[in-house]
C-alpha cells in the first residue's frame, strides 16, 4: 500500500521492500538542505522517515519483532566477553604489530579500561541550550554536503514509513554487512539516550547526527565500548583506534560515522 506524500518533493516513485513500500526519489535531489529540515518537522504529521540512501542497499526488510527480541544488555555482556577473550593478549603485549615495510606501525590500543562489561552510558538530558535531533539531522547533512563526501551525489532521498529515525534501516533490510537485529536495539536505545537521528547510509556507511553527546569522559567511555562491539570494522579493525583516543573524541561529538566490510 502506498501513503501520502507531503508536498514539494523531487520526481520520485514508490517501491517495494518486500512488504514494505517506501518513496524513492528518481535522482539526488539538489535542494535537499532546504527539504530536509521541513521533512523532518513534519514526521509526526505524514509518519515518514527521511533517509539518504543508494538505491541498491536496500534488500528484504528486518521484522521489528527481530530488534524487538534482542535484549541489548544482556547481549552486550556476553558480546564484551567473548571480545575482551579475543583481544586481551594484544591489549596486553605492548610490542607493534608487524606491518610492511614503508608503513607506520599502529599505535597500541590498551583496550578499554574495564574487566566485565560495565553497562550502558546514561543518557543525556534534555537542556534548551543544544540543537533538537532535527537540528542535529540537518547540521549534519549540510556538513556532508559541503564536505562533497565520496558517494553521497549518488544518494536517492527515501522516505520510509516508520514511527522513529532509528527504525528506518531494518524497515528497508539495509544491505550492509552490519549485524541488523543488533545494530537496530542500539540505534533505538540511542536515540532514547542521545537524540540519535540515522541520516545517510551509502555502500556499507552509516551517519547518525546526535542532539545529546555525552559531556564527561567516563560516559564517554561507556558509549564508546557499545561503538565497538557494533561491530564496524572502522573502530575495530582497520586499523583500530586505541580505545582512549576513540573514547576521548566522542565527547561533545555531534555526528558518529561507522562502517563494515
Amino acid at each position: 500500500m502506498s501513503f501520502a506524500l507531503p508536498d514539494g518533493l523531487p520526481p520520485g516513485r514508490f517501491l517495494s521492500c518486500g512488504p514494505v513500500r517506501v518513496w524513492v526519489s528518481d535522482a539526488f535531489p539538489e535542494d535537499v538542505g532546504r527539504l530536509w529540515p521541513r521533512l523532518l518537522s513534519e514526521q509526526g504529521v505524514h509518519g515518514l522517515v527521511p533517509l539518504l540512501c543508494w538505491p541498491d542497499a536496500m534488500g528484504r526488510p528486518l521484522s521489528s519483532d527481530h530488534v524487538d527480541a534482542v535484549r541489548l544488555e544482556g547481549v552486550l555482556a556476553a558480546d564484551f566477553a567473548e571480545y575482551r577473550r579475543r583481544r586481551l593478549p594484544f591489549w596486553t603485549d605492548p610490542t607493534p604489530a608487524p606491518v610492511p615495510e614503508g608503513v607506520e606501525p599502529w599505535p597500541h590500543d590498551p583496550g578499554p579500561p574495564f574487566e566485565q562489561w560495565p553497562g550502558l552510558a546514561p543518557g543525556m538530558p534534555l537542556t534548551s541550550e543544544g540543537p533538537t535531533p532535527e537540528e542535529a539531522a540537518s547540521s549534519l547533512l549540510a556538513g556532508l554536503m559541503e564536505t562533497g563526501r565520496f558517494g553521497l551525489d549518488e544518494c536517492r532521498l527515501v522516505l520510509v514509513p516508520a514511527h522513529r529515525s532509528s527504525d528506518a534501516l531494518a524497515l528497508i533490510g539495509w544491505s550492509a554487512q552490519a549485524p541488523l537485529p543488533l545494530l537496530g536495539a542500539l540505534l533505538r536505545s540511542w536515540e532514547d539516550r542521545f537524540g540519535a537521528q540515522v541520516v545517510a547510509v551509502f555502500g556499507s556507511e552509516l551517519y547518525v547526527s546526535v542532539a545529546r553527546p555525552p559531556v564527561e569522559a567516563e560516559h564517554a567511555n561507556l558509549l564508546a565500548l557499545e561503538h565497538v562491539l557494533s561491530t564496524a570494522d572502522n573502530i575495530v579493525d582497520d586499523p583500530p583506534t586505541p580505545f582512549p583516543e576513540y573514547a576521548t573524541e566522542l565527547v561533545g561529538r555531534t555526528s558518529w560515522s561507522f562502517w563494515w566490510d
